[in-house]
Parts: C-alpha cells; structure tokens; sequence
C-alpha cells in the first residue's frame, strides 16, 4: 500500500513537472521581446503572420516563429565609382555614396534578395542616365540639384522595396588627364582674357575720367572769363555813365591815367631798361593832374 502511494505521488509530481515545463516552453516561444533598433517579421506555416515593432509582443506557440530580424538602422553602402559620359562627349568618373534604412521589412524580405546589391546597381544606372542628359560644366557648377535628382530618382526606384534613401552624395567627379589638361589651358585663358577685360575697363575709366577733368577745367575758364566779362561790362557802364555825367573831360581823364599806370608799371619792371616816353607824354602827366585839381 505505501509503495503504491508512493508510486502515485511520483507519477504525479512527474506530470506537474512536465506540465510547469510545458508552460515554461511556450512562455519562452510565445513571447518576444524586440530592441528599439529592429523588427521581427512573424511568419505562420511559412506565410506572413505579423511584424512585430519595438518592445514586448506575443505570438502563438509552436505556430508562429520569428523568421526574420530586420535592422532599422540607417546604412550607408559601400562607396561606389561608376564611369558615365556627359551629353559633350567627356567620359567621367562618379564616386557615389547612398544611405538608406528599411521602413517595411515585410517588402523587403519577400521582394529583393540582395538589398544592398540592388540599389547599388540602380544608383549606378541613375548616375549614368542623369550625368548624360548634363553638359561637364553643368556636372560641376549643378552638383546640388544632380545630387537631388539622383535621390528622388532612386527612392522611386526602391519604394516597393520598403526602403527610405535618406542621402546620396556624389563625392568627387574624376576625369582623365587629357581633360584636365585641356580645362586647365581654357581656365588660364579665361583668366588672361579677364585680366584682359580688366585692364581695358580701366583705361577706359581713365580716358573718361581725364575728358571730364577737362570739361571742368574748361567749364570753369568760361565762368571766369563771364565774370571777368561782367566786370570790364560793369566798369565800362560806369565809364560811360561818368562821361554822360561830366562830359569829355571824365574821358580824358580815364586816359590819362591808363598811361600813368602803364608808365608806372614799366618803370617798376625787373633788370635795367631804357624807358622811351612819348612827345606828349608830360602833356599827358599835365593834363591828369589838372583834372584832379579840377575835380578836387
């Protein structure tokens, strides 16, 4: 009797045990716990059941298995270099960077096998359709909005894969050393053609400047000789309103003092000189003082 008891209470303890690991077991397969960074794609019997988003999730024991841990990180993809031609016949070299992260892992599982590889091989077939509608110059000079063409382009390319392409950045532009040698002799030539231009800009702006001075200076010698005219006009009305006043003798007087001061003005003159005076020049001397004695 003890040892059937016995048998019966091991029998049962057996069946706990199993029972508790049971539902320890689907503890450990129906819960999942996903980090921030990723997400599980959840397939039931081979078929898509769930993607399952940061944090705790539970899915169905023994039915559901995480078939795929997708990053959500953003990528970068190796650089890449790709040969193109612009549209004025100048084979280029393009070096390339793109970075992407999954948003729909679902798409991205079950539609493209070789991420990476994929969009690769579209980024370089961009490059090469869009550098070849462009001339070298406007491939160096448009950097920016080739490199936004680019990326809009690619991100309708990959959208049915679930993907967001974040950047694509064209890090340099390569050519041969013909065609830079060749773009080496026309930027010195555009050079010397500037300087050029710059140097005749400047005697052009000389010559103008020195026709200007000129016109001053000549404006300016007209306001003074219209002044100076003003006032030999001026002193000439007085003169002329003394003899309407006083008759013949203001007039005489008015000449006998011009050859006063002319006499005057070549005594006084530097050196040692003979001074002739004419037969009536003492007449002259007379007769200006009488006037002035008279007008006195």
């Amino acid at each position: 009797m003890p040892n059937d008891l016995l048998a019966s209470l091991t029998g049962g303890s057996i069946v706990l045990l199993l029972i508790a690991a049971f539902i320890i077991v689907c503890v450990f397969l129906g819960v999942r716990i996903v980090p921030q960074s990723e997400k599980y794609v959840v397939e039931r019997f081979g078929r898509l059941r769930a993607v399952l988003g940061p944090g705790l999730n539970l899915i169905v024991p023994f039915l559901d298995r995480v078939a795929h841990r997708v990053s959500i990180l953003e990528r970068q993809l190796p650089n890449a270099s790709q040969d193109a031609i612009t549209s004025d016949n100048v084979l280029v070299q393009i070096d390339t960077s793109v970075f992407y992260r999954i948003l729909e892992p679902e798409k991205t599982v079950y539609r493209i096998r070789d991420v990476d590889g994929a969009i690769a091989t579209t980024v370089a077939g961009i490059v090469r359709a869009e550098i070849g509608k462009m001339e070298l110059d406007e491939v160096q000079s448009n950097r920016t909005q080739l490199i936004g063409q680019i990326k809009a382009l690619v991100e309708d390319a990959v959208d049915d894969w679930g993907i967001e392409v974040t950047r694509a950045e064209i890090l340099d532009v390569n050519l041969d050393t013909a065609t830079r040698e060749a773009m080496l002799q026309q930027l010195n030539a555009e050079r010397a053609r500037r300087a050029q231009v710059t140097e005749a800009e400047g005697q052009k702006r000389s010559v103008e400047l020195s026709a200007d001075a000129e016109l001053y200076a000549a404006e300016q010698i007209a306001k003074a000789r219209r002044i100076q005219a003003d006032a030999e006009a001026y002193a000439t009305g007085v003169v002329a309103a003394a003899i309407r006043e006083n008759g013949l003798e203001a007039a005489q007087y008015q000449v006998a003092l011009k050859q006063v001061e002319a006499l005057n003005a070549l005594g006084n003159g530097s050196g040692k000189q003979t001074i002739v005076l004419p037969a009536n020049a003492l007449e002259a001397f007379g007769d200006a003082f009488k006037m002035l004695k008279g007008k006195s």
